[in-house]
This record gives structure tokens, sequence and C-alpha cells, in this order.
């Protein structure tokens, strides 16, 4: 996932709202001095920061370097020396702080004595504090003194995955920008992009199964297909489910088979046999919710073949199922 972050606003995958608001005021030389990125993990909050970060103090932008004029910004050039040591992580200018492991007070104090400093090489000096809600009480109330007067060469980037837990205070004094979470087709279609790249052989089913496995992010799909890849470049779609740790459909229905016939100990072996396998049990508790929740719709007319995660004579055995299943004993499970 690091080989393949995106590197301009342009990169950034299901994030297009983002960009086209982050864009203009750039273009125009409006930069804001503190940022809230807020959304779900993976999908996109501190590379956006980093290319912010680039965007800001790229050198080929030559308009940001003209003197007497208004600084305009805008994509940028992944090759000047400022924008390659950004993407590498040895920009000095540019300060990442994780508020997971660096979240007390003494942490802010020393930001404070060093961000009057003038930037060393480029233009802005730019802090981006990830997982920030995880700051204390103590640490917020020091940060907030400097975000009330900050130096024109500083820009903040706060990330978050728990923008109800940033006090109000601080919410009240940055541009707050809302990351959604990925669509399964968003991440399929960046996994083939990647699989390409990577000189890899994967079926799209074996890439929807990563995708939904993903749950929305963007980073743990590309860490479950380089789990995939670096085990066989060219898997078959069997050998991804083993991989991955992921039940097949069928045996999941043969379990709730069992489970209408009442037949507890099958069942308990069924389990035991999975985890021999290598299953993992978070990842079977996921599946089987989801198949209960296509049963649940089934029953109530809204899911159809067409619709369905099921193969054709799957779908037919879970036809059966839900007419065998009443709403009470669905909703217990």
């Amino acid at each position: 996932y690091r080989h393949h972050r995106p590197q301009t606003f342009a990169e950034i995958d299901g994030q297009s709202h983002i960009s086209d608001t982050l864009l203009p005021p750039l273009e125009s030389g409006k930069i804001a001095h503190a940022y809230l990125f807020s959304g779900p993990r993976g999908t996109g909050k501190t590379s956006t920061a980093r290319i912010f970060a680039k965007a800001i103090n790229c050198k080929n932008n030559t308009s940001s370097h003209e003197s007497g004029k208004t600084a305009k910004f805008g994509e940028p050039c992944n090759k000047c020396e400022n924008c390659l040591a950004i993407a590498d992580g040895r920009y000095l200018d540019v300060i990442e702080i994780d508020a997971a492991s660096n979240r007390g007070i003494d942490e802010i104090r020393d930001l404070r004595e060093k961000i009057n400093l003038a930037p060393m090489t480029g233009k802005y000096k730019v802090y981006i504090i990830d997982e920030a809600h995880q700051l204390t009480s103590e640490a917020f109330n020091a940060l907030l003194k400097t975000l009330e007067e900050p130096p024109a060469h500083a820009v903040f980037i706060l990330a978050t995955t728990e923008a109800h837990k940033i006090p109000a205070t601080i919410l009240s004094r940055v541009q707050k920008f809302d990351f959604g979470k990925a669509a399964r087709g968003q991440i399929e279609e960046k996994l083939k992009r990647v699989v390409k790249k990577e000189n890899a052989k994967i079926s799209d089913e074996s890439l929807s199964l990563i995708s939904k496995l993903a749950e929305g992010s963007y980073r743990d799909a590309e860490v479950l297909l380089e789990k995939v890849v670096s085990a066989n470049a060219s898997p078959k779609d069997s050998e991804v489910a083993k991989i991955l740790g992921y039940g097949k459909s069928e045996d999941l229905l043969s379990l709730l088979d069992l489970l209408l016939l009442k037949k507890t100990k099958e069942a308990i072996f069924w389990f035991g046999s999975y985890l021999e396998k290598g299953g993992h049990p978070k990842v079977f508790l996921e599946n089987f919710i989801e198949l209960l929740r296509e049963v649940l719709l089934l029953k109530v007319g809204a899911l159809s073949e067409k619709e369905s995660s099921l193969a054709p004579e799957n779908f037919t055995k879970l036809s059966t199922f839900s007419s065998q299943i009443n709403h009470e004993k669905l909703s217990s499970w």
C-alpha cells in the first residue's frame, strides 16, 4: 500500500469531493492555517495531507515563489527536490506526529517552541497530527493556543477516525473535510490497477472477495492483496479464499442447514474443522452474518438473484432456507 500510495489529488480514489474542494482555494492562493481530515481508516486522509504539503512546497510551482505576487498552488510536480523528499518522509519541514503514541502536553509544548522557526527549505512548515482525537485534554488546550495565533508559515492538518472526540474549541478553528468509506466497486477498480502494475494474475472474483473483506478501506484491501500475491502471484480462487481464511458460500450454507435441523454437535464439529483448516473466527462471523442478512432481505423481497453475492445454485438453496426460517428465529440468531 505504501508503494501504490496516491501522489496527486487526481490519484486519490473515491474522494473527488475532497480534491474538488481543496484544489480551487490552492489555485487561488487561499490557504487556511488548519484543516481536519475525518473519516474511516484507509480512505486517504494521511495521503491527502502529504499531497497538500507537497502542493504548497513544490519548487516547480513557480508562481508560489515569485516575489511580490500572491502565491498560487496546484498539483505537486512530484519531480522537484521538495516533492521527492516529502514523498520519502525525509523533508524536515513536514512534521508528522502520531497522537496515539505522542498524546501528551510535552509533545505539543515542543511543537510550540519550534513552530516559530522559519522553514528550512520550503515555503511552509506542515504539521500532520494523525489520530488527533487521542490527544489529552491538556494537549488540546496547548494546541489551541497555537491555532489561535499561528505563524504565517505554519499549516496544521489533523487526521482522525473519530471527529466527535475533537473538542469544539479546536473544530471552530479548522476547515473540516469528511472522507467517505470506499464502495466495494471503487476498491475493486483500485486493486485491478495494482494487479496490472505488479504483473500479477488474480481473477475478478478473488478481487471482489478482497474488496468485500476490506470493509471500505483501500489500505486494508491493498494489505490483503499483498498477502495473497506474496504467497502466489497467480493464485486460484480457492487459494485466495484459503489464504484469507474465507469459508466458501456452500460451506456456510451447509452450516446453516445443520442449525436449521438442530444438529448442534455436527455444527460444533463443522466449526472446529473450519478453524483447523486455518479459518479465522472474525472472518467467519462476518461472513455468516452477511449470509443471514441475505436471508432476511430475501424474506422481505428486497434481494434478487442478480443482487446476491451467491452463485445461482447456492441462491436457490438460500431461497429454500428463507422459507424455513421465521423472522423471530432469524433475529435471535
